[in-house]
């Protein structure tokens, strides 16, 4: 985690290297990603990220969990109660559509993810990943606890296994429509807006469809 020398950093200085290091590993990963760089663009000496945190991937660590806490922090209205009124389908294709516009308009978050995603060392991998399993795990099993409470899941249908696939979906939504080269066999770079929110809510419902019944004609909840 970052040293109390961080803490004490002018924060436009803060939000200066946050940035700087976010692009730069976001376009090369961790491996590649170069601490010269960071040190260059930051307009900062190399040994003065040292003063800020204990090595490289410390520094990857503190920029995977600044990127998923402005992700959840941007998601938080569909992180509480479902709304009354709204079934658990029409809510969760509201939040998949909100989190695919997020990262459509923040690309520096969107390169953090995939480099997390598509890291290759298992261990930076594991170290990475937890910081968004801590803040998206319990509460997208929590909302999904709610639907089998109201009666929106099937009985029998497991949270956490729907939990599970959300975050294999999530994470490919947030770079898929944007990025070259992550095309699945549902085509979504490259499309008009609504086009792809058709696309999405496909892939949400299909999901979605594994655990409870589909309403039709039904419209994502928005907030």
């Amino acid at each position: 985690m970052p040293t109390p020398t961080w803490q004490r950093l002018d924060p436009a200085r803060r939000d200066r290297i946050t940035a700087v290091a976010m692009e730069e590993f976001g376009r090369h990963g961790y491996s590649a990603g170069s601490l010269n760089t960071v040190a260059r663009d930051a307009g900062v000496a190399k040994g003065s990220l040292f003063q800020y945190f204990d090595g490289k991937l410390d520094l990857f660590q503190y920029v995977a969990e600044t990127a998923a806490q402005r992700v959840r922090d941007a998601l938080a209205p569909w992180l509480g109660a479902i709304p009354d009124g709204s079934t658990y389908h029409a809510f969760f294709c509201g939040g998949v559509l909100a989190w695919v516009d997020y990262f459509a308009d923040h690309p520096l978050e969107r390169g953090v993810i995939a480099a997390t995603h598509l890291e290759i060392d298992p261990q930076v991998r594991a170290a990475v990943h937890a910081p968004a399993r801590r803040l998206y795990a319990a509460e997208v099993t929590a909302l999904a606890q709610q639907a089998v409470q109201r009666g929106d899941f099937r009985p029998g249908a497991r949270p956490e296994v729907f939990a599970s696939l959300v975050s294999v979906l999530l994470p490919h939504l947030a770079v898929a429509p944007f990025e070259p080269g992550f095309e699945g066999p549902v085509p979504l770079h490259g499309l008009p807006r609504e086009e792809l929110k058709t696309r999405v809510v496909e892939l949400a419902t299909g999901l979605y469809a594994g655990f409870g019944p589909v309403p039709q004609d039904e419209e994502p909840t928005g907030r």
